[in-house]
């Protein structure tokens, strides 16, 4: 086995996190800004691309991490690893409400697909790269445009997503129409490939857009039911615009309900 091997907990049901236990030189890698906390004994690096192939010259490793700019990612990614001779553990949050997915490789042919902003950590040795869509229609109007995350190897690697997450398994030929937003990830068998909604009144007073992606199997596919862009979008609308006030949602007192909220800023 080519990943480290290790064993995790995940705790929480709508702010999860994942504890992953690390033997002695085990590590586990992960993207800036989701560690939790960890224990004594555990040294964090901050290294160039994830780590996965130590006989890279340094070129290798810069062009390796450099493909991780096309996914609007940071060059760097940090490693922590258990220097100590006891089992040490470290968390990880997901950044907002949602659930932490775990995936073995190994069930899944080696290889995961996911939305650039799905992944949470890994095993040390799992590949994180970049995997390019090959059809127009999916790179111009997929939401995620040509590129989405790929996760290679034999270890286990984490995902998180928004909301509450349904898990699908999808036979030969059969097909699930998906809001391109609400796509977590899928199996490398799994075509997946972008279809216009059709008829005017569905396009210009639908409100759902103009697209939707299908998924097509064999294989599995995971689904969020509330992906961050649209939870930020209806935080924005909700929101005072210009310096004014809010709507005064969940209050039948309205204004006057709002001064005995606690946040009564002029």
């Amino acid at each position: 086995m080519n990943s480290h091997e290790i064993d995790y907990e995940i705790f929480g049901e709508e702010m999860q996190y994942v504890e992953v236990e690390l033997d002695p030189r085990e590590a586990v890698i992960a993207e800036a800004g989701n560690f939790m906390m960890m224990d004594d004994g555990i040294k964090m690096d901050t290294i160039f691309g994830d780590g996965s192939k130590q006989n890279e010259g340094f070129l290798g490793k810069v062009l390796g991490a450099g493909k991780r700019l096309l996914t609007g990612e940071s060059l760097f990614m940090t490693i922590f690893s258990n220097e100590n001779m006891a089992k040490k553990k470290i968390s990880f949050a997901s950044p907002y409400p949602g659930k932490v997915i775990p995936i073995d490789l190994t069930e899944y042919g080696g290889k995961f697909i996911c939305q650039k902003d799905a992944f949470l950590c890994a095993a040390k040795g799992v590949s994180i790269g970049v995997e390019f869509s090959k059809r127009i229609g999916r790179g111009l109007f997929g939401g995620e445009g040509f590129i989405m995350q790929k996760l290679e190897g034999d270890g286990l690697a984490f995902v998180h997503s928004g909301g509450t997450t349904a898990k699908k398994v999808l036979k030969p030929g059969e097909k699930l129409k998906v809001d391109t937003g609400c796509i977590i990830g899928f199996t490398k068998d799994v075509d997946y490939n972008i279809e216009f909604i059709g008829g005017i009144k569905n396009s210009i007073f639908g409100g759902e857009g103009l697209f939707y992606a299908t998924l097509t199997g064999p294989g599995t596919v995971f689904i969020q039911s509330l992906p961050f862009s649209r939870l930020a979008g209806r935080i924005l609308a909700a929101a005072p615009q210009g310096g004014g006030k809010d709507k005064g949602e969940g209050s039948i007192l309205g204004g006057l309900g709002n001064l005995m909220d606690g946040d009564n800023r002029f």
